[in-house]
């Protein structure tokens, strides 16, 4: 007497989509590396409404090839009549796969009237930083033009 079994198709078929799903997911998270601020950012004023918020950044934990991100912050900021915002930025980064730390730097205008009022930049929070596993070093190259000028 013999005996057949057989799976049903879609059983298969569904049973292959969810450990695919899974491979996928265990690859992303094994891509994204943690990522650190080195020191609160750093806030400089350039003007009455323009700013520069600086973010070091330490990549030492599985160095080595480099890594692109993205940082998400929130800024609180007042203006000299009091009027009191704040907005959520966001500034892309890169880490070079031959080094551990990265400096990026976010311009900013904090007004209600362009220029008009004098900000102050109250306080900056980072929300979170991400860091994808790849990043390329990019060498300078020169630009070359061919051709004459008459």
């Amino acid at each position: 007497m013999t005996t057949s079994s057989t799976a049903s198709p879609s059983l298969s078929v569904s049973a292959l989509c969810v450990f695919a799903l899974a491979a996928i997911a265990g690859v992303a998270s094994a891509a994204e590396r943690p990522v650190a601020l080195t020191q609160d950012p750093l806030v400089m004023r350039l003007s009455k409404d323009e700013f520069r918020i600086a973010f070091g950044l330490n990549a030492t934990q599985g160095a080595g090839g480099g890594c692109d991100g993205v940082i998400r912050y929130r800024v609180d900021w007042k203006t000299e009549d009091g009027t009191v915002r704040s907005e959520r930025r966001q500034v892309s980064y890169r880490v070079s796969p031959e080094a551990n730390r990265a400096i990026t730097v976010d311009r900013q205008y904090f007004d209600t009237a362009e220029g008009q009022h004098t900000t102050e930049v109250i306080k900056v929070r980072v929300d979170r930083i991400t860091c994808r596993d790849g990043a390329t070093s990019r060498h300078p190259q020169m630009a070359s033009a061919s051709g004459s000028i008459s």
